[in-house]
């Protein structure tokens, strides 16, 4: 009798599109260009604006040449900004001008910042000078001297005087399908960020196949309110409803009140949003008071979502639900649950492969794919996956093999149908209401504390995030370290998510044989109530 092994392949249809992002927005300008495109959906109904399909080409295409007039194809230009529509229209005049656009975390602080640019090697940064008490500009500067590549800082205060700097006699480059676009930064073991590079074929085919299997209709109002530095906001949502034609309602910040009343009054039909955005939605007080019976069908993704919110979800907002699953190094989505799929499907799988791309399920030690039900490595293969992490050979090869199999390091299991499910990590990461968090970023913080002996962190169940950050301290020798002073510290350096929620004070740690810290024995221990937080 013959074993079934963990590999299997998505469908074929819809068929993997040579198609570039410039040449997405040109065939939806050319089929509907007095469509509405984009939608401001600022908080201020008057500063809302609207643009078409046709206008929005015409811009991208100005930005292009304005881009194309200070930089030449293939450099890495960085954008820094909340959500916006000029966000949404520089992802495709940076496309169109053959540059590879850097998305930058928009709460990021400037040493983050520095690490991104520098290694990126980033020739220039379009930035918002100030949101929210962030001041992005102030951070630049503080920064550019440490940035030796970087020569451009255009201003979206300015943004005028950038468009209307084109030189008419540039010429734009012919732009192919296989060329790099984008770097996502993200993380591996090591906890280093690493710069997923990503391609326009990868991009545009994933965008389209994740609305189409969340049976998104062409023309449907869609809500951005997805972060556009994540491949969630600029590939599946700006890509995905552009390859519907849909009208897209491009929300700046997400907040629950605004994203009710934006669904409300402009009749929207389908949107992506982390558990923690919808659960916002879903508790918030004006949710019994809107209509919102318009949407029919939506996503969510970045960290698991539990049989009951599932279906709170489907039941309260009248939608289907589906799940995606995958990261930025695979354009992002790999697998996906149905939106017929029954509840459990939806939340305790990650449903079946994506078109055109191929799942097994392999031994971490040995690289075999191991037999149904069996657990082993998440890897996927296919157009999706990119190019390499920018500039970091040696971690590309130890991510994708000979073969052209990305290791995920997910660990999951198969059923016979393909739908997999997750059952821990290979990578050490914590995903906080889908925002990806690297302890080891924190720890090497931490360690520079002169209070802190040694530090670790570790993901803490939570029923709204997923996942919220726990900091298990012992104290250096003599010192007692005091948690407004560790928090106030981390948040120097690092953005208020991945600052630690809980703080334990503990004698010692629990150990492997040969020394290291066992973060799933801290994560037991602290679910028995074995530790009281730091005062």
């Amino acid at each position: 009798m013959t074993t079934k092994l963990s590999v299997t392949t998505g469908p074929t249809e819809p068929p993997v599109l040579e198609q570039t992002i410039g040449g997405l927005l040109k065939g939806a300008a050319t089929e509907v260009p007095d469509r509405t495109a984009i939608i401001f959906g600022h908080e201020d109904p008057a500063l809302r604006r609207e643009w078409t399909y046709q206008e929005m080409y015409i811009d991208a295409q100005r930005i292009a040449l304005a881009l194309a007039t200070r930089f030449q194809p293939g450099e890495r230009v960085a954008i820094w900004s909340q959500n916006t529509p000029q966000w949404v229209l520089v992802e495709f005049g940076a496309a169109i001008a053959g540059l590879i656009l850097v998305t930058v975390n928009s709460a990021y602080r400037p040493d983050e910042l520095a690490y991104v640019l520098k290694q990126s090697r980033s020739a220039g940064i379009l930035v918002t000078p100030e949101y929210r008490g962030n001041k992005m500009l102030d951070s630049v500067n503080q920064v550019k001297d440490d940035c030796p590549e970087l020569r451009e800082i255009i201003r979206f205060d300015q943004w005028e005087e950038f468009l209307d700097s084109a030189d008419s006699d540039v010429q734009l480059p012919e732009v192919l399908p296989s060329d790099a676009t984008m770097i996502q930064y993200t993380s591996g073991t090591t906890g280093f960020p690493k710069g997923a590079l990503l391609h326009h074929r990868g991009l545009v085919n994933n965008g389209h196949h994740t609305l189409d299997r969340m049976k998104v209709n062409n023309g449907d109002i869609w809500v951005t309110m997805m972060p556009l530095f994540h491949t969630a906001g600029c590939v599946i949502c700006v890509l995905g409803a552009i390859s519907k034609r849909c009208t897209q309602l491009v929300v700046e910040t997400f907040e629950p009140g605004l994203a009710l009343e934006l669904i409300e009054t402009y009749k929207a039909h389908a949107l992506v949003g982390v558990p923690t955005m919808l659960i916002g939605m879903l508790e918030h007080p004006e949710f019994s008071k809107r209509d919102i019976s318009s949407i029919h069908t939506m996503t969510s993704g970045g960290s698991t979502v539990p049989a009951a919110l599932v279906q709170r979800f489907e039941e309260e907002l009248g939608a289907q639900f589906t799940i995606v699953f995958g990261q930025p190094e695979c354009s992002p989505v790999a697998s996906m649950t149905r939106p017929d799929d029954n509840q459990d499907d939806k939340a305790l799988t990650l449903g079946g492969p994506m078109p055109n791309v191929e799942i097994k399920i392999v031994d971490p030690e040995s690289g075999e794919t191991v037999p149904i039900g069996e657990l082993g490595e998440y890897c996927t293969r296919g157009y999706h996956v990119m190019h390499e992490y920018f500039d970091m050979p040696e971690a590309t090869a130890k991510t994708i093999d000979e073969d052209g199999w990305l290791h995920t390091g997910d660990l999951c299991s198969m059923d016979e149908r393909g739908y997999c499910k997750v059952e821990g990590r290979l990578k050490d990461m914590i995903i906080r209401g889908g925002e990806n968090i690297y302890p080891r970023e924190l720890e090497e913080l931490l360690f520079r504390h002169p209070t802190v002996g040694e530090v670790a962190i570790v993901g803490l169940p939570d029923d709204r995030y997923g996942e919220i950050v726990g900091a298990f301290i012992r104290a250096a020798p003599g010192a007692r370290p005091d948690r407004e002073e560790l928090f106030a510290y981390l948040r120097e350096h690092l953005s208020p998510q991945k600052t630690p929620k809980n703080w334990f004070l503990i004698e010692d740690f629990p150990l492997t044989g040969s020394g290291k810290i066992q973060k799933f024995v801290l994560r037991q221990q602290w679910q028995d109530g074995q530790f009281t937080e730091m005062r």
